[in-house]
């Protein structure tokens, strides 16, 4: 079974129609696993048994005629930010490489294993989820299975690297600066980041990015994460950002989808230094859409400045909460990530006791500005990243030259607590993916799985990676 050319609906109803067996896609994953997670290192922690008890008590409750979700027998990877049964959560940091196996299940894990889903394994993270880059000092590297020597992106990047490597048809993530769309560029995979509260984060411990950070879902395909995100929407009780249940469907809702009327295209936001190959293969399939009778009205100054000291300040100072309540006294600061614990100590000697609400201030007036520019047009259109996908441990490139701030298309939505989402627009000349970025409204999250389907469709870029691991 190859998960690279399968979707996720089809492997589901396959399950549920008796021809094949969950356990027969559990034992395929665990051997895609075994035989390239050597080189790309998506999934930090596996555990075959427990998946294949749980692919058996699928099968058993299939036999039984007994109605076992829409993902039945589905296996997946959880990012190693989220709890899942049997598993230890290290949020990649040696803070919690020695932290309990988790005795219960986060609720985006718990919703999905209640649709008929296998937990195969922990995927890798960035320690603290802090950059867009997957690496850390507990479990090391992961590698895009596009090109080796290259970046899977950050946060999600095990998940993504996973996914378009055929490991797993599907995996969670979470998005606090870009953490799903920007794996999902670099790996030619799409998603959306959903509103605020779409997704629930409730549980006993708080979220850790309060008002930044949404969780979701990992898949080739945006009819693939919308099938899985139908699965885990709505309200949960002790979340106190969580949505309303949708009115429609979601699934429902990418059916039979058309181009929408308009749409605003911006190439850099107003301030963005941009790669030009990667903004003239977005502006190509802009293009396209057009060429489809939808009207694309230029932007050039969505916003005035790029908000990143303000989301810097909010991301910073949060994980600066997690290593003080984990380290209190500051023994283990030397063995985490050097550059996060900088960054950490820069926050902390600039935030004041009303840098928070200074910083949410900001993020009212960008999201002031959307609802203007929304007036115009209901979606906008941007680059996913800004430059060419990294070599690994280094900045990714805009013409040629190294630029730490590749990833400056993403954040501002988390910010404005937008619903955005990526889709592959096309290859960079060395064969690297491209992202082309969907914004919306508030709550307006079928809007942007519409257009991100729409666009899917029109541009029909093959998105299945070739990787296959290296002999011997």
């Amino acid at each position: 079974m190859d998960f690279r050319r399968t979707t996720v609906d089809q492997l589901a109803t396959l399950v549920s129609d008796g021809e094949i067996t969950a356990r027969e896609l559990t034992e395929a994953a665990l051997e895609r696993i075994e035989a390239t997670n050597g080189e790309i290192n998506a999934f930090v922690s596996v555990d075959a048994e427990r998946a294949l008890a749980e692919a058996d008590v699928i099968d058993q409750r299939l036999g039984s005629g007994e109605d076992v979700g829409p993902l039945a027998g589905v296996p997946i990877g959880v990012k190693d930010t989220e709890d899942a049964v049997g598993h230890r959560t290290t949020f990649g940091s040696v803070l919690f490489e020695d932290a309990p196996l988790a005795t219960n299940d986060s609720e985006l894990v718990t919703r999905l294993r209640q649709a008929g889903c296998v937990i195969i394994g922990k995927t890798n993270t960035p320690e603290l989820a802090w950059k867009g880059d997957t690496d850390n000092f507990v479990f090391g590297r992961t590698r895009n299975p596009w090109a080796i020597d290259r970046s899977a992106g950050g946060s999600s990047g095990g998940s993504a690297a996973a996914v378009a490597a055929g490991m797993v048809p599907l995996a969670t993530g979470s998005d606090g600066g870009g953490s799903l769309r920007i794996p999902a560029s670099l790996c030619g995979l799409s998603t959306i980041k959903c509103s605020l509260g779409r997704v629930p984060t409730g549980g006993p411990k708080p979220p850790g990015w309060a008002d930044l950070s949404s969780k979701g879902v990992l898949t080739r395909t945006i009819r693939d994460t919308v099938l899985a995100l139908d699965c885990v929407i709505g309200p949960e009780a002790t979340d106190l950002r969580s949505l309303p249940m949708p009115d429609r469907s979601w699934i429902d809702a990418v059916e039979d989808v058309r181009p929408p009327r308009a749409v605003l295209w911006s190439k850099d936001l107003g301030y963005a230094n941009v790669d030009d190959e990667v903004a003239l293969i977005c502006r190509q399939a802009v293009d396209k859409l057009a060429a489809a009778g939808t009207e694309v009205i230029e932007v050039e100054d969505v916003f005035e400045e790029d908000p990143a000291v303000d989301w810097l300040m909010l991301s910073l100072v949060a994980n600066l909460r997690t290593v003080r309540g984990a380290d209190p006294d500051g023994r283990l600061r030397d063995r985490l990530d050097p550059e996060m614990v900088a960054m950490m100590a820069w926050a902390e000697s600039k935030a004041t006791v009303t840098t928070a609400l200074e910083s949410q201030d900001v993020a009212h007036r960008l999201n002031v500005r959307l609802v203007e520019l929304f007036h115009r047009a209901p979606l906008l259109l941007t680059p996913t990243v800004a430059g060419h996908t990294p070599l690994a441990g280094r900045q990714g490139t805009v013409n040629g030259q190294e630029d730490p701030s590749w990833v400056r298309f993403t954040y501002p939505f988390n910010l404005t607590r937008s619903p955005a989402g990526t889709v592959a627009a096309g290859f960079t000349s060395d064969g690297m993916p491209v992202g082309l970025q969907v914004v919306g409204p508030q709550h307006g999250d079928t809007a942007v799985l519409r257009l991100l389907a729409v666009l899917e469709d029109l541009l029909a870029v093959d998105t299945i990676c070739p990787y296959e691991p290296t002999a011997g």
